[in-house]
């Protein structure tokens, strides 16, 4: 029997290199089968303790709300600010010096529909003057388009 003997030379570099990407490729084949793994998509979020009941339920969810309205080639966003229970305020957001001078109803208009709906928290009832009536009906469609984001849902 004769024996032939073989000699292996490691460097230890090379070892170490291998170690280290040896560890990440199986660090990486468990966050690959930990994202894709079905019906393990999220935790439930500790609970949270019960808000208290009240009377009165809340009407809207605080916020800002905006919607777009699109004038001709020119657009302006419709703000309405809500708090739980009441309309605080309703503005128009990049308002520019074109759109005023082509639709020079639109600012006194909105003022006037702002200023009945704050002060009756609602869109009910609201009255325009009838040469603006189809400014009042689309500022009041867009500003019934945000009050329907802010509305609190139930449950």
């Amino acid at each position: 029997m004769s024996a032939k003997t073989k000699i292996v030379v490691l460097h230890m570099k090379e070892l170490i290199y291998t170690g280290i990407f040896a560890v990440l490729g199986v660090l990486f084949v468990i966050l690959l089968i930990l994202m894709f793994l079905p019906g393990k998509d999220k935790k439930d979020p500790p609970a949270e303790p019960e808000p208290e009941v009240t009377e009165t339920a809340s009407l809207y969810i605080p916020g800002i709300y905006t919607t777009e309205l699109v004038l001709g080639s020119e657009s302006i966003d419709v703000e309405v600010i809500v708090d739980k229970n009441s309309i605080t305020s309703i503005r128009m957001v990049n308002l520019n010096e074109a759109v005023t001078t082509m639709y020079p109803l639109l600012q006194p208009t909105f003022d006037s529909i702002c200023g009945q709906v704050i002060e009756q928290q609602s869109l009910e009832s609201i009255s325009y003057a009838s040469d603006s009536k189809y400014t009042s009906l689309v500022l009041l469609e867009a500003i019934q388009n945000s009050l329907e984001k802010a509305k609190a849902g139930e449950g």
